[in-house]
């Protein structure tokens, strides 16, 4: 025990996942400074750490077998600027919906389409979060993380976090390091992204010629209000599948026998992106419920908890609809959340 951290054992929880799913840790670190994650991390015994931020994008399937680190460390602040553009430095433990509203308050943007998000900066870089036409990959400028198994911290370019579609190093090497911030590039020029539906509709609906950045972030939340179930209301982890990137001929062929099917640019000229959420209704998931796991009514890429499902019980859930997808569009779907106590 110290004063920078704390230790639980046996902590619950339920209430640190949005899922609201039952899950127990055999200890349970909280660290207020990230300057004193090493000595926190030596004073554990050897064996399998989960750092939890929001616990917005993970399935307890089953209980952690080792450790779970919790960063609470969540100072903001500017560290350089030139006039036109400002590095902006966030702890990992700070909300991420918090910070982007705190970069608008500040004169500082770009980032607004990524309002209401849930989770923590940390989070962002390892899942490079995106909606609305925009990525988090646009904006890092660097990250700054401990690796563990040599005790040093590193500051890691962009280029070298190896950002991608929902991807990343730090998620492709999962334990090897440990996200304590991140720094952000950000403009002063209050230009807008609006060309990606729903926003454009939004903000023409209110007749404005040149919406501003703060309207843009109302418009974003609103509309994952009105698509997206509140994890408050029900439990939930917003989009559980990524929507599906498959080759141009197989895209070309699905969409020529489904003209309703959304076909986005994929990660290259030979590949597309297709709307796993309609792929996932055309296969009557839509509001379907299985005792208390279920799928929202709302978007038929959000499962929820009812009230008592398991992990187990929304994870098997998942893989019932990924099959279904499967057998009738010959695509594979991949859950956009980790899972814990269980694979995929």
């Amino acid at each position: 025990m110290s004063d920078a951290w704390r230790v639980t054992r046996g902590a619950d929880l339920r209430a640190r996942n949005t899922f609201g799913v039952s899950a127990r840790a055999p200890l349970l670190l909280e660290l207020d400074e990230a300057a004193r994650l090493a000595d926190a991390l030596a004073a554990l015994p050897a064996g399998p750490l989960l750092v939890l931020g929001g616990g917005s994008n993970l399935l307890f399937a089953g209980d952690p077998e080792g450790a779970v680190l919790s960063l609470r460390a969540a100072s903001l602040r500017i560290l350089a600027e030139d006039g036109a553009y400002a590095i902006v430095r966030a702890d990992a433990g700070a909300d991420w919906h918090g910070f982007v509203r705190w970069t608008l308050d500040h004169g500082l943007y770009g980032m607004e389409n990524l309002a209401l998000i849930p989770g923590t900066v940390g989070a962002a870089p390892i899942q490079n979060i995106g909606a609305y036409g925009v990525e988090v990959r646009e904006f890092v400028h660097a990250v700054e993380a401990l690796e563990p198994a040599t005790g040093r911290s590193r500051r890691l370019s962009r280029d070298e976090c190896a950002l991608g579609y929902r991807d990343s190093l730090f998620k492709r090497e999962r334990d090897r390091f440990i996200v304590t911030a991140v720094e952000f590039r950000l403009s002063r020029t209050p230009a807008v992204r609006i060309d990606y539906a729903g926003v454009r509709e939004a903000l023409a609906a209110d007749g404005l010629a040149a919406p501003t950045p703060a309207r843009v972030f109302d418009a974003v939340c609103a509309l994952r209000r009105s698509k997206l179930p509140d994890p408050a209301a029900i439990g939930n982890a917003g989009s559980f599948f990524k929507n599906p990137i498959v080759p141009l001929a197989q895209a070309q062929a699905l969409a020529d026998a489904h003209p309703r099917l959304p076909v986005f640019p994929g990660v290259d000229e030979r590949s597309r992106k297709l709307s796993a959420a309609w792929l996932i209704d055309a296969c009557g998931w839509k509001g379907h419920r299985d005792g208390d796991a279920g799928v929202s009514t709302q978007h038929a890429l959000v499962l929820v908890n009812h009230g008592a499902a398991t992990g187990a019980q929304l994870l098997a859930l998942a893989r019932w609809i990924a099959a279904s997808v499967s057998e009738r569009f010959g695509v594979a779907l991949e859950p956009e959340p980790r899972i814990v106590g269980d694979h995929w």
